[in-house]
């Protein structure tokens, strides 16, 4: 992904957790990944996984084509 397309899917990710009124430290411990690395994710700084995103839908009950953009 580009880092435009990156920071997007981070900012709907982080509109999603506010909404569920979760924590980065809780979606990361729901995961199964480091707080530091959900950050990243967020902030549309590191390109995670399919699995990974996969995963963090689940926690925040949304579907993937809510956070991307294709």
């Amino acid at each position: 992904m580009t880092t435009a397309t990156l920071i997007q899917v981070g900012k709907k990710l982080k509109k999603a957790r506010q909404k569920r009124s979760l924590t980065q430290q809780q979606v990361a411990d729901k995961v199964g990944i480091h707080v530091s690395y959900y950050y990243r994710i967020e902030r549309g700084v590191v390109n995670p996984s399919i699995e990974i995103l996969e995963q963090v839908c689940k926690v925040l009950k949304i579907k993937g084509s809510e956070i991307l953009p294709f």
